[in-house]
């Protein structure tokens, strides 16, 4: 398909459809994959608190990266805000406003000079490291903040939503990495 000529909106539609449509077996496979590939980059070897989320709408599943050994940190919406909380494997989770699993509020909040890497769900990425979300603006919000920009960033996505280009707003920040399930691309900032 000709991704180049759809608006984010049509863009957005067209590859959540795609993700939707794997069949669960698939989807595990290609998430395992993501995981051995995000084992390996030095970025994630050497970072001791990361920032995460928990899948949605068939997003990659990184739940099997969540082990002792390191620090997590996981967002609560919070207004039009991610508030992101310290979280260890087998606390407990709470539901969220956009149903999405999150620690509880009164679980400690994490400091961004704690935070060594951010895996960042997308529904799509781009060579130069733009990436396209669900449209909430709550990531581009939290990266253009002054302490959180310097913090390293890697995309998570399917391989079929690695596109060449993809429309860009001035406000869109750009991501340090992407990680697919066949690749881990260094974008060049």
């Amino acid at each position: 398909m000709n991704w180049s000529s759809l608006s984010k909106k049509q863009l957005r539609r067209q590859l959540l459809n795609h993700r939707q449509s794997l069949d669960e077996k698939t989807w595990l496979e290609k998430s395992v994959n993501i995981c051995e590939n995000l084992e390996s980059f030095p970025l994630f070897q050497q970072a001791q608190t990361i920032l995460a989320y928990f899948p949605i709408r068939q997003e990659p599943n990184l739940t099997s990266l969540f082990i002792k050994g390191r620090s997590w940190g996981f967002s609560r919406c919070v207004d039009q805000s991610l508030m992101w909380h310290r979280w260890n494997p087998g606390e407990g989770l709470n539901l969220g406003n956009y149903g999405i699993l999150e620690p509880y509020g009164d679980t400690p909040l994490l400091n961004p000079c704690e935070v060594d890497l951010i895996l960042v769900p997308c529904v799509a990425c781009d060579n130069q490291g733009y990436r396209l979300g669900y449209g909430g603006g709550f990531y581009d919000r939290l990266l253009s903040e002054p302490q959180w920009q310097k913090i390293p960033t890697v995309g998570i996505i399917f391989d079929f939503a690695f596109l060449t280009e993809l429309p860009v707003d001035p406000w869109d920040q750009k991501l340090t990495a992407i990680c697919t399930e066949n690749l881990v691309h260094t974008c060049i900032n």
